[in-house]
């Protein structure tokens, strides 16, 4: 059971990178982007990579340890955004100039916090479980097959609920739609066109650590975090 709790230096970098890329997402979802016709938050350049970390935990070392980056990711980025803040509601001095860009990007709105916050966690989520109940079916086969598919369950969740709780009543029902469709589209091509790396860091960490998690009688409880 000792030996089980154990983790390696492969799965520490995975995991401080998960978390680098979810709090540089919402920082960075502070700008928008125009794509040719269509308009995409800048968190688009790196929270796909998020889903592509969890790709290769899930497969490697399983849901369980799936679990306990998701639920680290959570933490960290309720962390920042609860220091964000903070720091914007304690007052600036006079000579301070960049208080309202400073709240701009670090103060989020309650409500976008939240959308973004639940958002992440049934996204993540859902990847994890697609990617472990696929590999439980097809072993060692199809991996690209099921990094894309539970990308695309994973981002399709995260946007039904992420927009619809941020902005819904701020724009269009058709505006609306039209951005999730985007956000949807662009993260799951992202996922496709870095597969072949993320097949390449797959197997390495495969074959340097002599380890393949099949999660075979486990509870998907995501609450069960002490359970590794």
């Amino acid at each position: 059971m000792k030996q089980n709790r154990l983790v390696s230096v492969s799965f520490m970098i995975m995991g401080i990178l998960f978390c680098v890329c979810l709090v540089a997402s919402n920082l960075l979802g502070t700008k928008i982007l125009q794509v040719g016709p269509f308009p995409l938050t800048a968190g688009v350049i790196v929270f796909p990579v998020s889903y592509i970390i969890n790709d290769c935990i899930a497969e490697v070392w399983g849901f369980r340890k799936a679990r306990l980056i998701i639920w680290m990711g959570f933490l960290m980025n309720f962390f920042v955004v609860a220091l964000g803040g903070i720091a914007s509601v304690i007052p600036a001095p006079p000579f301070w100039q960049g208080e309202e860009a400073f709240t701009f990007v670090f103060g989020l709105a309650p409500r976008i916090a939240v959308a973004s916050l639940s958002a992440f966690l049934v996204g993540s989520f859902l990847n994890a479980w697609v990617m472990s109940r696929m590999k439980l079916r097809d072993r060692e086969r199809r991996f690209s097959l099921r990094a894309i598919l539970s990308t695309l369950a994973g981002e399709s969740a995260d946007s039904l609920i992420f927009f619809p709780l941020a902005f819904g009543g701020l724009m269009p029902a058709s505006e609306l739609a039209k951005m999730m469709l985007m956000q949807v589209s662009a993260k799951t091509l992202y996922e496709i066109i870095v597969l072949p790396l993320t097949n390449i860091i797959v197997k390495y960490i495969k074959r340097s650590e002599q380890i393949s998690v099949y999660d075979e009688n486990i509870s998907y409880n995501i609450f069960k975090v002490n359970e590794l």
